[in-house]
Formats: C-alpha cells, sequence, structure tokens
C-alpha cells in the first residue's frame, strides 16, 4: 500500500484543535509539531498514531529508532493531556543496547516538550515478560529467589544428560538411528555412530527443537501428535519430542528456568482475568521495533497487554476489528535470526497484510543513511536475487507478493529535497561502491589496507569504519593480518569477536579459582598468569620459565636466584590471591577477584550476575569444588550473557577506529565506510550440506527437518511436509536468511561501500592456509555487470 493512501483517523487539524484546547501548557502545541515536522513523512505516520493497530514496514537507513522515540514523545504527550490517569507507554525492542538506545532518544524529545522524563518503560522482550512475571509470581510459577537463568547451548549439560534418558528409555528407536541407511554390524563402526548421534546428532536436534517449540507454546504431547502426521523412517518429531520432555522434567527438577520460560510465565499471568486485567490498565499503548525478530509467543504477549481486555479473546490473533494499540515496526528484509533462533518473519508479515486491509499499514522507504549509489546497488541486489529465485522455484512465473521470494519487494528511496534532518544521502566518497576482485585472500587484506590508510590519512578523528565478516574465524584471520599495519599507521583496530566471544569475564575468574585451589599446578599457574598479563596488572614476560617452578616463583628460598622487579610484582600478585582464597568467605571470592582484575563497571556487573549464578547452583553444598566445577560448567557448555552497558553500540561505531565486527552483529549499526571482503558463494548463499560423519542417517539433518516441520505446522499448512519437503523448505529458507544478511551488511554504510570476492580463499576458515578457487556469491559479478563504473582495475593500481 502506497503513502499516498494511509489514513490515520486524526488528520493535523484536528490534533491542532485538541491541543490548544485540552494543553495547560500553551506552548506544547507548538513544540509537538516541531519535533513532527522534524521527521520524514514515513515517521511522520508514527508520530500521527492516536491508536488501534499500525504495523510500518521500514527500509534500511529510515530512521525507525529515531521515528519512534519520536513518535512514544507525543503519545505520551497526548496521553498527559487526555487523561488524568497515569497510564504508560510500554516499547520492546530486541536487544538491550537498542532498549538504553531507544531510551535516551525519547527522553531527549520529552525533555524538547518540557515534560516529565516518564509515563514509558522501555524493554527487551525478555525483560517485559521477566517484569510481568515477578509481579505475579503466585500465577507465574517463577519464584525468582529460588530459580536459575541459563542459556542452554548444544552441550549443556542438560541437553547432554536429557539425551542420556532418552536412549535409555528409547534403545529401540535409538537402535532403528544406529543402524541408518546401512550397517554390517562392524564394531569400530558402531562405536563410531553412537558417539555422533549421543553427542552431535541428538544433542543439536534437542537444542533446535526445544528453542523453536517452547518459543511457539507447542509441549511435547503435541509435537507427538504431529509426529503422526509423518511417515518418515525415524519419527524424527516423536524422538525430538521425547529429548524436549526429558529436558522439561530435568530443567523442573533443578529450578532451572530458560529464556522461553520467561515468556510463558508472563502468559500464564495474562490468563488469568484479574492479573490481565491489572497489567493491561498500566497501559495505554506498546510500540515494538524489529518487530520482524519475534517468535510467536512474543507477539502473542505483546497482543494481549496492548488490548483493552474487554473486547478481546486473549488467544486469538489480530482482526480488522480488534481493538489493539499497537505499533509494530520493522523490516521483513532484515530478517537474520530465523535460521538460529526461534524468530520467525511470517507473524510481522501477517501482522503487516492485516493492518493493510483496513489501511493500518504504511511504509518508511525513504532512507538518508547512504550515498545514492550504495542505494541503488541495495536496491539491485534486493531485486536480482529475487529474480533468480523466482526463477528456481517458480518456473519465472512471477506473481504478488510471493513468500517464496528472500525479500518483499520494498525499494529504497533517496529523501526528498528540502529534508528536515540534516546530512541526509551524503556525498559519496570515490565512487561510493568500489568493486574487487584480489588474487587470494592474502592480496584482499593489502587492498583492503591501502584503502583504509588512505581513508584514515585524511582526518581520523572524523572517520568510522568496519570490516563486516561473515564468520568470527575470518574476523580472527584480519585481525591477526591487519594489527602491525594498524599500529604502523596509528589506526585503533578493535575486533568485537575477539572481545565479545562468550565473554570472557567466567573465563577469567576461573583461572584464578583454580590457581587459588591449586597452586602448585604449573598449568593453572599458568592460566592465571596469563589473565593477570591480558589483564595488564603484571608486565609481560616468559611465562612458561615462571609456572615450571611454582613453589620457587611464589615463595623463594634463601638460596634461589634473586628475582626481578617484574616477577617479584607477579608473586607478590599471586600470593594476594593466596591470602583471599584462606582469608575471605567463599561466596565473596568471586567479587574480590573481579576488583583484582581491575574490571571496568560493565565487567564489574557481568562478575556481580556471574557470582549470584554460581552462589545460587552451589547453596547447599558450598564449596571450593562445587564453585569450580559450577564455573567449568558455564565456561565450556553455555553461552553466559555479560552485562551490557549503555555506551555498547558506540564502543563498535566510534571515530578513529576500524572496527571488526560479523555481519549479523553490524544490524542496527552504521558506518562511514563499509568493507565487505571474503564474498564467496560457499558461504553467501553457503551450502546446505550434511556433515560427512552423521551421513549414515541420510541425505539431510534431524535438527533442520525437524524445525522445518513445526513451522509448517505453525503456518497452518494443510500437510506436514515429509523428510525430502521439508529439507528443501529448510534449504530455501536458509539461502534466503544469507541474501537478506548480505543485504543488511551492504546498507550499513553511508558514504564508501568496499566489497571484494577474492580469486583463491580457503574451503574452511578453520584451515586459511588451504587455498583454491572459489566462486563468487553470485550477486556479486551481478552487481560488476550492473555497475562497470566502480570495478577496480587491479592492473592500474599494482603498477
Amino acid at each position: 500500500m502506497s503513502d499516498s493512501k494511509f489514513t490515520i483517523p486524526v488528520v493535523q487539524e484536528l490534533l491542532d484543535s485538541e491541543l490548544s484546547e485540552r494543553s495547560p501548557l500553551p506552548n506544547l502545541r507548538e513544540k509537538i509539531l516541531a519535533i513532527r515536522n522534524g521527521l520524514r513523512p514515513g515517521q511522520q505516520q508514527m508520530a500521527d498514531w492516536q491508536s488501534g493497530p499500525l504495523a510500518i514496514s521500514a527500509v534500511p537507513g529510515a530512521g525507525k529508532s529515531t521515528g519512534m522515540a519520536a513518535a512514544a514523545a507525543i503519545a505520551i504527550a497526548r496521553q498527559y493531556e487526555r487523561s488524568s490517569s497515569r497510564r504508560h507507554l510500554v516499547v520492546v525492542t530486541f536487544t538491550r543496547s537498542a532498549a538504553a538506545n531507544i531510551k535516551a532518544k525519547i527522553r531527549k524529545d520529552l525533555k524538547e516538550l518540557s515534560l516529565p522524563q516518564m509515563g514509558f518503560f522501555v524493554y527487551t522482550l525478555h525483560g517485559l515478560a521477566l517484569n510481568i512475571a515477578s509481579r505475579h509470581s503466585d500465577l507465574s510459577g517463577l519464584q525468582l529467589e529460588n530459580v536459575t537463568l541459563i542459556t542452554p547451548t548444544q552441550s549443556h549439560r542438560f541437553i547432554r544428560t536429557a539425551v542420556e534418558q532418552w536412549i535409555a528409555n528409547n534403545p529401540g528407536i535409538y537402535l532403528r538411528l544406529l543402524e541408518g541407511h546401512q550397517f554390517d554390524g562392524e564394531e569400530t563402526e558402531r562405536l563410531r555412530r553412537q558417539s555422533v548421534l549421543r553427542t552431535e546428532v541428538l544433542p543439536e536436534l534437542a537444542n533446535t527443537v526445544i528453542h523453536e517449540a517452547k518459543s511457539s507454546g507447542i509441549s511435547p504431547e503435541l509435537l507427538r501428535e504431529w509426529s503422526k502426521q509423518t511417515t518418515d523412517e525415524y519419527t524424527i518429531l516423536s524422538v525430538a519430542a521425547g529429548l524436549y520432555e526429558q529436558y522439561q522434567n530435568l530443567m523442573r527438577s533443578r529450578d532451572f528456568i530458560d529464556y522461553d520460560d520467561m515468556i510463558l510465565a508472563a502468559l500464564r499471568v495474562l490468563e488469568n482475568d484479574s492479573a490481565r486485567r491489572i497489567e493491561q490498565n498500566q497501559v495505554f499503548a506498546v510500540f515494538e521495533d524489529e518487530a520482524q525478530d519475534s517468535s510467536p509467543l512474543q507477539t502473542q504477549l505483546l497482543e494481549i497487554l496492548a488490548s483493552d481486555g474487554d473486547n478481546r479473546d486473549n488467544s486469538s490473533l489480530l482482526t480488522p476489528h480488534s481493538s489493539l494499540n499497537l505499533v509494530r515496526v520493522g523490516d521483513p528484509n532484515q530478517a537474520i535470526n530465523s535460521t538460529f533462533t526461534p524468530a520467525d518473519p511470517i507473524y510481522f508479515r501477517q501482522f503487516c497484510e492485516e493492518c493493510d486491509r483496513i489501511e493500518r499499514l504504511a511504509t518508511m522507504d525513504q532512507a538518508g543513511r547512504s550515498t545514492r549509489i550504495i542505494i541503488e546497488a541495495a536496491n539491485f541486489a534486493l531485486k536480482w536475487i529475487n529474480n533468480q529465485s523466482l526463477a528456481k522455484t517458480n518456473n519465472g512465473q512471477q506473481t504478488p507478493d510471493n513468500r517464496q521470494v528472500p525479500f518483499r519487494l520494498q525499494t529504497i528511496r533517496l529523501v526528498e529535497v528540502g529534508d528536515p534532518q540534516k546530512g541526509a544521502n551524503p556525498a559519496p566518497v570515490g565512487r561510493g561502491l568500489e568493486l574487487y576482485t584480489p588474487r587470494d585472500i592474502h592480496h584482499t587484506v593489502e587492498l583492503l589496507s591501502q584503502r583504509v590508510i588512505e581513508l584514515f590519512g585524511e582526518d581520523p578523528t572524523k572517520t568510522s569504519a568496519a570490516i563486516l565478516v561473515r564468520e568470527n574465524r575470518q574476523g580472527r584471520w584480519l585481525a591477526e593480518a591487519l594489527t602491525p599495519i594498524c599500529k604502523e599507521h596509528n589506526i585503533t583496530l578493535y575486533d568485537v569477536g575477539e572481545r565479545d566471544r562468550r565473554s570472557h569475564v567466567p573465563q577469567e575468574i576461573l583461572a584464578l579459582l583454580q590457581f587459588c585451589d591449586r597452586p602448585h599446578s604449573p598449568d593453572y599457574l599458568k592460566a592465571a598468569l596469563e589473565a593477570l598479563v591480558q589483564r595488564q596488572l603484571i608486565p609481560t614476560q616468559d611465562l612458561n620459565a615462571l609456572a615450571s617452578l611454582p613453589e620457587e616463583f611464589l615463595y623463594p628460598g634463601p638460596l634461589a636466584a634473586p628475582q626481578s622487579e617484574t616477577i617479584q610484582k607477579a608473586a607478590r600478585l599471586c600470593r594476594s590471591l593466596l591470602r583471599a582464597r584462606l582469608e575471605l568467605p567463599l561466596y565473596q571470592l568471586i567479587s574480590f577477584l573481579a576488583l583484582t582484575l581491575n574490571y571496568d563497571q560493565a565487567e564489574l556487573a557481568t562478575a556481580d550476575k556471574l557470582a549470584e549464578r554460581v552462589n545460587q547452583q552451589i547453596a547447599g553444598n558450598s564449596s571450593m569444588g562445587g564453585m569450580l566445577s559450577a564455573l567449568s560448567e558455564i565456561v565450556s557448555s553455555e553461552r553466559f550473557e555479560p552485562v551490557e552497558t549503555e555506551d555498547s553500540e558506540e564502543r563498535y561505531t566510534r571515530c578513529g577506529q576500524l572496527t571488526i565486527i560479523t555481519m549479523h552483529k553490524a544490524k542496527g549499526l552504521d558506518w562511514d565506510y563499509v568493507f565487505l571482503p571474503f564474498l564467496h558463494e560457499n558461504l553467501i548463499p553457503g551450502r546446505f550440506w550434511v556433515p560427512p560423519q552423521s551421513q549414515f542417517l541420510g541425505d539431510f539433518t534431524l535438527s533442520e527437518v525437524a524445525r522445518a516441520q513445526i513451522r509448517a505446522a505453525l503456518h497452518g499448512e494443510s500437510t506436514i511436509p515429509d523428510v525430502t519437503q521439508a529439507w528443501e523448505q529448510a534449504k530455501h529458507l536458509k539461502i534466503s536468511e544469507e541474501y537478506r544478511l548480505l543485504y543488511v551488511a551492504m546498507t550499513r554504510a553511508k558514504v564508501l561501500l568496499w566489497m571484494s570476492a577474492a580469486q583463491k580463499a580457503p574451503f574452511t576458515w578453520s584451515k586459511p592456509e588451504n587455498l583454491q578457487e572459489q566462486a563468487p556469491c553470485p550477486v556479486f559479478p551481478a552487481l560488476k555487470r550492473q555497475f562497470p563504473e566502480c570495478v577496480a582495475n587491479l592492473a592500474v593500481m599494482t603498477k
């Protein structure tokens, strides 16, 4: 639906008269209009919202958060004027850093309106759910003082234990999996297959299905019912149901919860009529950002909260007659999480379709972030990829709103002349788009570093740049290659993957505690010294020499050779750790070590979170052994999420810095210059393949088949696809998402987009030294044909 057809029940003239009549502050009307008039047309449509459902489909760089913050402030002002009740606005977004960002923007706009900086709350979806559940613990079943929140991974002990218990309870089905397609009974092969099933296939199936099913409100019993509609020889959904059931039993028995349990707990609260009215009566509307990343239960939670409660069944889907005060903003073309999280963009698409039927859909398609050539390249890539997808899946017959294509047909437009926001569609640097085909990955680094040196040489204090990679392994290799070059030219290199990987806090704390427990161990002493060197608490020195004789290092005798000042400093610090182990109670040790390591505010908060988690886990069996066991479990098998600070996005985008970051983590950020190296077909769109070790089960993976079958049932398809169909659907979804990831990466650039696909690259980045001919990402040659003036002439550059 075009913007010209978009209608809002209260037009600007009514807004003027309403505010002039009701406002006790004569100039509030002018201030609101000033904020509104500082927005682009798409953003103004959000600011004009009065009530009811509204869907905003936005393109990259359209200013979603700016528009939402302004719309939120104006909505709070209207509520302030209209009503003596103090209902508040709930704003929901995807990450804690995004929540902090939009909160600051709303406060700024409220300050401009001369209104109190209150009347709203900003949450992540899980934060909102936990807030509701904790206020009604008798209904939610969450006694927060007694439960432990975990983020399980495939290797988490609960997943592993669930697998072992399921095998013990289902020996017949397990034997069928062990036989696979062919099995001659040879003992060595049987042992190999047992290992693959126990440590890879079944844990992966459990991890995938548990997240997928729980986030959609699907019980193990319903999975078993769905399994009866399938005919695969392994009864995959039935196996998944059994693993899911064992996992749930383990979680309940130990008082553990995961993030999906938070949403389920909040929904249990809202099933109660009284509690639901209490929650709904505190809220006058819900605004959701990044709506394309919601799961089914998250969508249901927001719809219940945004309803008036009297005219709507709390389990119904959106209808044209619903009374939802719900504004959802998103971009289906930036849905990049659905193949490894329960997020599913189909639900936001459905919301957009329902809103379109009642003329409550708007499009924010004007984007001021990027220069013209970058926008043209992104639009071309979108259309080219869609056409290629249609040619393969639909015999070239294009149909309106074909959900088989990776992208919604939504073109990014330049802003209009006289745009109210400064710096829109800036002038390009050079051609704005540069396309390179280096000889190999080493030549890529050479060309990339040359361009970086040129760009940073002009005025580094005003330069923001990032290298976006598909895999963390690429980032680590690049960081190693670029570090000496950046040092030589005084360019700050920030490797996000290295800083954020698993959070370094649990690993460092574990290293020091293991040393405190066994100071005579050379391995533990060396690990502790490495942590202290990494934190720059002791000078860099030969740690192997120190660790080879722990007692002589820590407590040198009268006949020992004199220690240098650097060694003495290290020894004194290590002895202070050992004294703390003797003098402090166990529950204070982690906090003491965090202070010793000179952690910053965010790291201290993360250490406090870790200490609380560990102390809770070892309650009733408090010992150093128990603490080390709990910490080792967290470090080895769980994504322990660090506490984020409000400036986390600023760390990634600050000027004078070259940031290496994954394409996924770059979502929502932007830089002046963006480099996209290593654009090869084996990574984008990638190969959907079966690991050789599990090929005895067939030409598919159990986890992906199960995911596709569950989503087909959730989407209301008439039949659940068989294994072959489900595998093809999973493959198509994966390819589509990889192309959307490339689109997101391209649209992070403001004035220069640098793209390359080397002729030779590793087959796998775990072995970057093994180079071979690699085909480029299919869209890359198409971009070169479309924009020949942007193709770099390497023959001229090397002369």
